[in-house]
């Protein structure tokens, strides 16, 4: 009724004035609406990522607090403030599948450059406020996605913000591929194949969930890994993947302890020496066992005899006598990260660990040996992954030697594709050392004309008396100059679109990548000698002050936290992952304890694992979407940074992340989670599901620390 007067009062003389005053307060409400919705967006995020300090107990302020009597609680640091104005700190590392997920998001395949500087950021004038303000324009940079070749930031949804994007998403997941993959040159980007798209709406993890876990029924039982054992089987053969496959969908069961159950594992350094049988057990591990003199068993374990090897004369004769074929391998100062293709003989790994080399062993799972296993149970750091038709999980040119002790690759097929890669991550410069027992003529005459090819200087080749081992020395060029002096100019040098960091789900290339030649490049000069390297800048970095930042930071979280309390007993912690590795700083932290770390920096943040490699750390590229590439039971510790808030509208499944941590982890081992409150509370209802202990949890403002440790529960 009140509508019919309004209309017949607008009919009449002046009828005009009452229009304009409805379309004046139209006006003034869709005003008013809008500047609700915008402000929101628009508003400051408050956040602690810090707890550098433990002695006080919490405030009574915060709500979330559990610690027990014998555990010290945490000192919390000053809130902090951000907002998204910050570029990026290090340019995005993007593989196969991110580049094409990003670069999809919008219409058109726009070609994406990534700058290769550090972004110089303002340094603060008090130490504390400096740290602080670095700590977040890092988490900042991680909100960030490469889109077209631009910069885009994300919002707290994880979604691009400005332009609108196409589909329902941006998270992609890749089906199983049994199909090799065809070696194309596309500069780094494969087509996409059999992929979806997710969306997670509301909290990462219902609050309200239940659940229910069991074992995993697969053939692997124990030493399940899901990414790599295939489940599909012809009769009573069971087939292994020859490249990374994952499962369609991420597995939500609990793998079993071994048959004869699973016991704590021998605490470093008497790992070293000996292992618990049980723990590693394998149907082809006995047999290899009765065949070489380096692994002997001895009652419930099995041993390692000091300076045993596969090679006569010892591993330490073997090391010395590569020392004086090529004086300049120093080992533990000129050379100290080291690939070990095949992890056949730990020994290597073990003795090179002694001389202050980092050894990182490459698990095949073509041996049928899982020897891989048996160097993490005894403390050495190793990656299990195929090594077929794509690349590896590393940058480019970030080792100083790569060691092939009897591998049975053969490194002249298929156009050379695997010695190629192995061109591409090694530094310039570096050294590449093959020694094999019985070669025949035809093979050493091939790979010599391959290790032309790509000019490699062949620095010493000799036939040890002592070990029967013919040992060749090959040297990668430091300079493109060497190129250009080949009269077939084969294998060709990749196009320049060719990232060369680009190596998840990157197809190995047959072609050369150029030599870098700028400052801003990582690679044009040889690292600092060990120790020296850890806390060294190079040149390629132009923000040195963040990295010192950063470096002191975790420093004092390590040294005034982790170590003291929070209740961790590091004499028996030795294989450390950091879930989410920035620039090694937690490695650097803990370089004085009796650990290694594993540093995993993920696919869908900016690229600081060469600056990693540089500091003489190790690590890897990595989805935590997926499966990881080890073992289960194969860590102590796992360090996750906010990580699960980075990973949202990316896993279909994010439980299924802890799951994977529960598979990682051994029984007893430690877990530390720094997040925000909102995904630490029903996280820790996850943990406890799952059996773990809760030791301590402290929130203050919207940030928190949680520290739990595994049981031995299984369902």
């Amino acid at each position: 009724m009140a509508v019919a007067r309004f209309g017949r009062q607008v009919k009449r003389p002046g009828g005009f004035c009452i229009k304009m005053t409805a379309v004046a307060i139209v006006g003034l409400c869709f005003i008013f609406v809008w500047s609700m919705f915008s402000s929101s967006s628009s508003s400051v995020t408050t956040r602690i990522e810090s707890f550098d300090n433990i002695g006080s107990p919490p405030g009574s302020r915060n709500t979330w607090v559990n610690i027990p009597a014998t555990q010290s609680s945490i000192k919390g640091e000053d809130e902090k403030k951000f907002n998204g104005s910050v570029t990026l700190s290090a340019h995005e590392h993007k593989s196969e599948k991110d580049q094409k997920e990003v670069a999809n998001v919008k219409k058109g395949k726009g070609k994406k450059k990534l700058p290769e500087k550090v972004t110089k950021l303002k340094h603060g004038s008090e130490e504390s406020e400096s740290e602080d303000s670095e700590k977040e324009k890092e988490d900042e940079d991680e909100e960030r996605e490469v889109v077209d070749g631009k910069e885009e930031a994300l919002n707290d949804e994880g979604e691009v913000n400005g332009e609108e994007t196409g589909g329902e998403g941006a998270f992609i997941v890749s089906l199983d591929q049994e199909s090799e993959e065809k070696l194309e040159d596309d500069g780094g980007e494969s087509e996409e194949r059999g992929k979806k798209r997710y969306k997670i709406k509301g909290p990462l993890f219902d609050p309200k969930a239940h659940y229910h876990w069991k074992l995993c029924s697969t053939r692997s039982k124990h030493n399940y890994i899901p990414c790599i054992d295939m489940e599909i089987t012809t009769g009573r053969l069971q087939y292994r993947h020859t490249e990374r496959s994952c499962p369609r969908t991420e597995p939500m069961c609990l793998v079993p302890l071994p048959r004869d159950g699973y016991g704590s594992p021998v605490p470093w350094p008497d790992s070293k020496v000996k292992i618990l049988y049980k723990n590693v057990q394998h149907p082809k591990l006995a047999a290899f066992i009765k065949e070489h003199s380096w692994v002997m068993e001895s009652g419930e374990y099995l041993t390692f005899p000091q300076n045993q090897s596969e090679l006569r004369g010892g591993i330490l004769h073997y090391l010395e006598s590569i020392e004086e074929m090529v004086p300049d391998i120093e080992w533990g100062k000129n050379i100290r990260v080291v690939l070990d293709i095949g992890c056949t003989d730990s020994a290597f790994g073990a003795s090179l660990l002694d001389k202050d080399v980092l050894a990182l062993a490459l698990g095949l799972k073509d041996d049928l040996v899982d020897l891989a296993q048996v160097a993490i149970e005894r403390g050495f750091p190793a990656l299990v992954s195929p090594f077929g038709n794509r690349r590896l999980p590393f940058p480019s040119g970030v080792f100083d030697a790569i060691h092939c002790g009897g591998c049975t690759i053969p490194w002249h097929s298929n156009g050379g594709k695997h010695l190629l890669e192995m061109n591409r991550i090694l530094r310039p410069g570096g050294y590449f050392v093959l020694s094999t027992k019985h070669d025949s003529f035809e093979d050493e005459e091939v790979m010599s004309k391959l290790a032309a090819s790509i000019c490699w200087n062949i620095l010493a080749h000799k036939t040890d008396e002592v070990s029967d081992v013919g040992v060749k020395i090959y040297q990668k060029p430091d300079s493109n100059d060497i190129y250009e002096l080949r009269r077939k100019k084969y294998p060709p040098l990749c196009k320049e679109n060719d990232n060369p960091d680009a190596a998840w789900y990157v197809p190995v290339k047959t072609c050369l990548h150029a030599i870098p030649s700028a400052i801003e490049q990582h690679g044009t000069e040889w690292p600092e000698e060990w120790p020296k390297r850890l806390e060294r800048y190079p040149d390629w970095l132009s923000d040195k002050d963040k990295l010192v930042a950063d470096t002191k930071h975790w420093k004092a979280i390590v040294e005034k936290s982790y170590l003291t309390g929070l209740g961790i007993d590091w004499s028996n912690i030795r294989n450390v992952m950091d879930m989410k590795a920035i620039y090694g700083g937690f490695a650097a932290a803990l370089s004085q304890q009796k650990v290694w770390v594993m540093n995993v920096v993920p696919v869908h943040t900016p690229d600081t694992l060469p600056f990693i490699f540089e500091r003489g750390l190790v690590g890897t590229y990595h989805d935590w979407c997926e499966s990881f590439g080890t073992y289960p039971r194969s860590y102590d510790l796992l360090h996750v940074d906010h990580l699960f808030s980075r990973l949202k509208n990316r896993c279909k499944q994010p439980v299924s992340i802890v799951v994977e941590m529960d598979r990682l982890l051994r029984s007893g081992g430690w877990t530390i989670i720094r997040e925000k409150v909102e995904i630490l509370e029903p996280l820790e209802g996850i943990l406890k599901s799952l059996h773990w202990e809760i030791r301590m949890t402290y929130a203050q403002g919207k940030e928190g620390i949680l520290c739990a440790q595994k049981t031995m529960w299984r369902p």
